[in-house]
C-alpha cells in the first residue's frame, strides 16, 4: 500500500499511541511555563516530541544520508549553508540558481521532527543524493533510527554562554517583542537547571562528543569557535569527512575562499531571500541572522550569571576534552 493510501484511521490510532506515549513521561516546565517532557535524557515539548517518536518509528535511512545536528543557536544555520554549498559547488559555482539565493538554509535543509509531524510523511519530495536533514535531537535518539546505517552525522558545538544569549535573542525575535531582561534570566534558570527544549545543554553536547569518540568515520564533532577563528581549516575538514575534499585546482582556484564569502553571516543576511522570506512555520528569515559574534554574552549577561555558567560547565564536562 502506498504511504498516501495509508487509511486516516490507521493514522489517528498512531497519533493517539504517541500522545499515550508522551502523557506518561516525566514532565516539567520551562522558563515560560511549557510543558516539557523527558525521553531518552533530554526534555521537549509534545509537538517535537512527537515527531521524534514517529521519525524513530518510521525513518528508513538511505547510506548517502546527511544530518545536520546541534543544540538550538549553535550555528546551525551557517553549518547548513556550508554543507550546501560544499555539495553544489560543482554544479553552482557561480549560477544565479544556486540554492542558496533562492531558499533559506532551513528550507534547504529541513528538520526531521518537522518531516515526521506526521507519522506516514511523504518523502518522495526529497529526492537529491545525499539527502540533507537537520535535528536538535540528542545523539542516541537519532542513532535509534539510523541502526546500522553509514549514513554521516555533523554536529556543532557552541559556548553555553553564547548559545543562551543568541536563544534569548531568537525568541523575542520571533514573538516580535523587545529583549526582555527577565526573560532572559528566566532562560538563564531554565538553562542551568537543565528544564529546556532538547536540554539539558550539557547531555546533549556530551552525546555527540561520545559519538564521535565511538564512531569517528560518520559522526564529526565540530566546534563553533573554530570554525570563527580557522574557517578555511575547518571546512576543508568538513569536506573530507563527507567524501568531497576540495582538490588542489579548487584549493588554488579559491573555491574554499568562494564558499566561505557566498555563506559569511554578512553575505547570508543581505541576500533577498533572507530579508524577506519566511520558513514553513512562518519565522521571517531574517531572525536567524543576527552578530555570531563569538563571546558577545558577555555584553548581556551578569559576573553572577557567567560564574553560575562556568561552574555548571566546570562540574558536567569534567573527565571530557571538550574546552570551552
Amino acid at each position: 500500500m502506498d504511504e498516501k493510501e495509508i487509511p486516516k484511521n490507521q493514522q489517528r490510532e498512531d497519533d493517539e499511541e504517541t500522545m499515550n506515549l508522551i502523557s506518561s513521561l516525566p514532565s516539567d516546565v520551562d522558563f515560560d511555563g511549557k510543558k516539557l517532557f523527558k525521553y531518552q535524557g533530554c526534555w521537549y515539548n509534545d509537538i517535537i516530541l512527537q515527531g521524534i517518536l514517529n521519525f524513530q518509528r518510521g525513518f528508513e535511512p538511505q547510506d548517502t544520508d546527511i544530518v545536520i545536528a546541534s543544540f538550538p543557536k549553535s550555528g546551525t544555520t551557517w553549518l547548513k549553508a556550508l554543507t550546501v554549498a560544499l555539495l553544489e559547488r560543482s554544479k553552482h559555482s557561480s549560477s544565479d540558481d544556486h540554492p542558496l539565493l533562492l531558499d533559506n538554509p532551513h528550507g534547504l535543509v529541513p528538520y526531521l521532527e518537522l518531516i515526521f509531524q506526521t507519522s506516514k510523511p511523504d518523502m518522495t519530495s526529497i529526492s537529491s543524493s545525499p539527502r540533507l536533514f537537520s535535528t536538535h535531537m540528542a545523539f542516541q535518539t537519532l542513532r535509534e533510527a539510523l541502526q546500522n546505517s553509514p549514513c554521516k552525522i555533523v554536529y556543532v558545538w557552541r559556548n553555553m554562554k553564547d548559545v543562551l544569549v543568541s536563544f534569548w535573542y531568537f525568541k523575542c525575535a520571533i514573538l516580535k517583542i523587545e529583549e526582555e531582561r527577565s526573560m532572559l534570566e528566566s532562560m538563564f534558570a531554565s538553562f542551568c537547571r537543565g528544564v529546556i527544549n532538547n536540554g539539558p545543554f550539557w547531555e546533549h553536547v556530551l552525546s555527540y562528543w561520545k559519538g564521535s569518540l565511538e564512531d569517528p568515520k560518520n559522526v564529526l564533532f565540530l566546534k563553533y569557535e573554530e570554525l570563527k577563528t580557522d574557517p578555511n581549516v575547518q571546512l576543508k575538514k568538513l569536506a573530507e569527512f563527507l567524501g568531497c575534499p576540495f582538490t588542489v585546482e579548487e584549493e588554488e582556484s579559491g573555491s574554499v575562499e568562494e564558499i566561505l564569502d557566498l555563506c559569511s553571516l554578512r553575505n547570508l543576511k543581505n541576500l533577498e531571500i533572507n530579508k524577506t522570506g519566511k520558513t514553513a512555520r512562518g519565522f521571517d528569515h531574517k531572525t536567524f541572522f543576527r552578530k555570531g559574534q563569538v563571546g558577545d554574552s558577555k555584553n548581556y549577561l551578569t559576573p553572577e550569571m557567567e560564574k553560575r555558567i562556568d561552574m555548571i560547565v566546570e562540574e558536567k564536562f569534567r573527565g571530557s576534552d571538550i574546552k570551552f
